[in-house]
């Protein structure tokens, strides 16, 4: 990742690491905005944060998918605007693999003239895909270590140093 030892966050898995950073990311940006953009086919550790948020008065943005199984570009750009906190976009699709347009989520947030955080789940991409998360304005990044081999119950949350946020664990 080329990224230092301090923006790492090692987890038990990818699950608790995309419920730390929606969770976390929500709570350090809820007085500038409740809207949160992210995919409609997001694996459950997302999807079902975002309906808890959702449950909690946050606005949840769910972007379609085309027949190729992608977000649209255009959608990204018109579902990010100024009350938008958090952007959540997985790398790779867990059950068709299809590519998402990660690189397409930094540009339309600095287009809405916003500081969005931008999450990226990126556990079925990561070892398999060059991410180089300065260069796309990734601000959280989750993965897991069992798709790289490792043993189950290894996971990390990239972290960059310019995001503060509060501790989801005590």
């Amino acid at each position: 990742l080329k990224v230092s030892p301090a923006e790492i966050i090692f987890t038990s898995c990818g699950t608790e690491s995309n419920n730390t950073a929606l969770f976390t990311a929500a709570e350090a940006r809820k007085k500038r905005g409740k809207r949160i953009v992210t995919s409609a086919v997001e694996h459950p550790s997302v999807s079902k944060v975002c309906d808890e948020l959702e449950a909690r008065g946050f606005e949840i943005i769910r972007l379609p998918v085309g027949s190729d199984g992608r977000v649209s570009v255009k959608d990204i750009e018109a579902a990010v605007n100024e009350d938008t906190i958090l952007v959540s976009l997985m790398a790779v699709n867990n059950e068709t693999g299809a590519i998402m347009p990660i690189e397409a989520v930094k540009p339309a947030i600095e287009k809405a003239g916003n500081t969005a955080i931008f999450h990226c789940d990126a556990v079925q991409a990561f070892g398999k895909l060059p991410i180089d998360v300065k260069k796309l304005g990734i601000d959280l990044l989750s993965a897991s270590g069992h798709k790289l081999h490792a043993p189950k119950g290894i996971g990390f949350l990239y972290k960059s140093k310019d995001i503060h946020l509060k501790p989801y664990l005590f």
